[in-house]
């Protein structure tokens, strides 16, 4: 639906790694460094992290301070905006679930905002990566010389500046990445092999609970396709 307002939304973890983990969930608690937000039809970006007394950024948010950050979408959705996420409905919300203590709220937002790779997941059977999907629409993707595993480490660094700019970056690109979409009524990307391919999007980006709908894609030929269910636990 190319009316929708969108607000883009994205946070950093706040605990320190080691390299090579793949199943970052596996180690929560994971704290929140900071989180980014952008309004797409105005430009507007938003950032949070939590303060010292001082008002300096702190290593991570506190409860208090993760919960005002739900409070903050929740405002967000009811003037309008529909909340959009690249995985939000399997890390960001369930991890903010955690660190806020406001869970029922997460999941009501989480299932009613637009997942655009859960979509995928839905559809297409196999995830995808938000660069791969930038790239084949000829976005700008996301900010080179940082990654999210690098964030934590840089953050506790006191490096919050380039932090900021790489979670601010991956709410553009998101935001720009959904609108794209609505227009093209179609997200395009790269294949492994080299080809492009696309999935169709003839009424736009669905929520949550809308691709729920989408019947199930035959991923017979993966080896682990991803599973809904499994995506959809810490709602249950």
């Amino acid at each position: 639906m190319a009316d929708r307002k969108y607000l883009a939304f994205d946070i950093e973890t706040a605990k320190i790694l080691p390299d090579g983990v793949d199943d970052i969930l596996a180690h929560r608690p994971l704290g929140i460094s900071c989180a980014a937000g952008f309004a797409h039809d105005s430009g507007e970006v938003i950032t949070w992290h939590g303060h010292t007394e001082s008002g300096a950024p702190s290593p991570r948010m506190s409860e208090a301070e993760a919960r005002a950050l739900v409070e903050d979408l929740a405002r967000f959705e009811a003037d309008g905006y529909t909340l959009v996420t690249w995985n939000g409905l399997s890390f960001d919300f369930n991890v903010l679930a955690e660190e806020s203590g406001a869970r029922e709220q997460c999941i009501q937002l989480a299932l009613g905002h637009v997942d655009m790779m859960f979509h995928v997941v839905c559809s297409q059977g196999h995830y995808l990566g938000l660069q791969k999907a930038a790239v084949g629409m000829s976005l700008s993707g996301k900010l080179s010389g940082v990654s999210g595993a690098d964030a934590p480490a840089l953050w506790a660094k006191g490096e919050h500046e380039k932090i900021l700019a790489y979670n601010v970056q991956d709410v553009r690109v998101t935001a720009e990445l959904a609108a794209a979409g609505d227009a093209a009524k179609a997200l395009r990307w790269m294949t492994q092999r080299g080809p492009q391919t696309s999935m169709p999007l003839p009424d736009g980006w669905k929520s949550v609970q809308d691709a729920l709908q989408i019947p199930e894609p035959d991923n017979s030929w993966m080896a682990s396709p991803p599973k809904r269910e499994d995506i959809l636990t810490w709602t249950r």
